[in-house]
């Protein structure tokens, strides 16, 4: 029986475009994530990959994203769950800010590690919703995406459905640490490229073959990468 899940970043966001903190923010798409939504529709087609069911989080950038998909594919009633553990990292008080500035203000030292280490969270800032985080470090956010991988993906996965998962840089990362093995380290060099399909299959023991999955335009990808270091990672 085939186990495929398919990992999408949503296309880029107003935030991706402005080089700004996103977060827990609700920010739209632009028109290239628009297309880029699209265009993994077509590549999905292209693979024969019709998703059975689709994982979001409770992000417009996803959940439309999932929506332009759908459509591209001609699956618009196919079922969509939603939650707030695919959520993006939460950037605390960095959240609306460019990078720019918070460079200038805190060094290059404090920004390098509220990026990209695994465990050390920016400063608090407000809960964008009642009962949520006020910073996170990535290790949060494996701690919350763990248990959705186990209790909502894997049991999908593992019943031959092709799974589509919508979410976002830092929530893929932590899925993917939790596929793959990644430790801290692998994980810090792992960036995800907005609106290019990740296929992963599985065996029978929902070991990834091949390990970290592969991406069906390795060249919009590639690209996709590049644009995220120059960047300055995910949002």
């Amino acid at each position: 029986m085939p186990r495929t899940l398919v990992l999408l970043r949503h296309g880029q966001s107003t935030a991706n475009a402005d080089d700004t903190f996103a977060g827990w923010l609700d920010v739209p798409l632009t028109e290239r994530g628009r297309w880029e939504a699209r265009n993994a529709g077509k590549l999905l087609a292209g693979h024969g990959l019709l998703p059975d069911v689709v994982h979001t989080s409770l992000l417009h950038r996803a959940i439309d994203t999932a929506e332009l998909v759908l459509s591209a594919l001609g699956r618009e009633n196919c079922p969509v769950r939603r939650s707030r553990r695919l959520n993006e990292r939460h950037y605390g008080l960095l959240q609306g800010r460019s990078r720019k500035a918070v460079r200038a203000e805190f060094g290059d030292e404090a920004y390098r590690l509220w990026r990209r280490s695994y465990d050390v969270a920016p400063p608090p800032g407000e809960p964008a919703t009642p009962g949520g985080p006020r910073t996170e470090a990535l290790s949060d956010v494996r701690a919350r995406v763990a248990p959705y991988w186990a209790g909502r993906l894997a049991p999908d996965v593992r019943a031959g459905r092709v799974t589509l998962v919508v979410a976002h840089g830092n929530s893929l990362r932590a899925l993917c640490m939790l596929l793959d093995g990644l430790g801290p380290d692998e994980v810090s060099r792992l960036n995800v490229p907005t609106g290019v399909p990740l296929r992963y299959d599985f065996d029978d023991e929902l070991e990834p073959v091949p390990r970290g999955g592969t991406y069906l335009d390795p060249d919009l990808a590639a690209a996709g990468v590049a644009e995220v270091l120059a960047q300055g990672g995910g949002r």
